[in-house]
C-alpha cells in the first residue's frame, strides 16, 4: 500500500502514524524500495501493473520520518526473499498458464509472464527489495537487541508452544 501513498504525501501519512501510536506503540512499514537514488518507476509497470505506483528508496522515507519526531527502532531489509517469490510465483503461473489464458487471454498472459519475470531479475540484480521500518515515539519503547522478537516467535510457535506445555505438566 506504501507504494500507492506518492512521496509529496509522505508528511501527510507518517502524521497519521504518529497520531494513531499509543506512546508505547509499535509501527511497521513494509515498503517495495530500491537502493539507487529517487527515480521514476518503470513506464511499462506503471501503465499495465501498478498505475500510480511508485517503490522509493530509503533517502525519501527517513528524512519525513525524523522530522515528525518518530524513532527508527529497527530497519530489515529483505533482499532476495522477494525474488523468491517471484521465481515460485512465475511457475506456478506458468504450471497453470492454460487456465489462466482460458480465463484472460493470451496478451494477459504473455504481460504477466514478463512482469513476474523482470520484476524477479529487478529484486535480484538491479536493487529491489522490501524494507521493513519499525518506527516508535520514544526511544526506549523496545528492547536495544531482537531478541525479544526470537522470545516472541518461540512462544508462539505452536510446536514450541505445545512442547512448553506439555513440559510444565510433567
Amino acid at each position: 500500500m506504501f507504494e500507492h501513498v506518492g512521496v509529496p504525501h509522505y508528511p501527510e501519512f507518517f502524521t497519521v502514524v504518529r497520531s494513531l501510536l499509543r506512546d508505547d506503540g509499535v509501527a511497521l512499514l513494509h515498503t517495495i524500495a530500491h537502493r539507487e537514488p529517487p527515480s521514476t518507476t518503470n513506464p511499462w509497470l506503471r501503465k499495465y501493473i501498478f498505475p500510480g505506483g511508485y517503490c522509493p528508496s530509503l533517502s525519501e522515507i527517513l528524512p519525513v520520518t525524523e522530522r515528525l519526531d518518530l524513532w527508527v527502532t529497527d530497519i530489515e531489509i529483505l533482499r532476495l526473499h522477494y525474488a523468491e517469490t517471484l521465481r515460485h510465483w512465475r511457475q506456478r503461473f506458468q504450471a497453470n498458464r492454460d487456465r489462466a489464458a482460458a480465463l484472460y487471454d493470451e496478451r494477459f498472459c504473455r504481460m504477466w509472464e514478463f512482469y513476474l519475470a523482470g520484476s524477479e531479475v529487478a529484486f535480484r540484480h538491479q536493487g529491489h527489495m522490501v524494507a521493513q521500518i519499525q518506527l516508535t515515539k520514544k526511544v526506549d519503547t523496545l528492547p536495544i537487541t531482537r531478541d525479544y522478537m526470537v522470545e516472541w516467535e518461540q512462544m508462539h510457535t505452536p510446536v514450541r508452544a505445545t512442547a512448553r506445555r506439555l513440559k510444565s505438566v510433567s
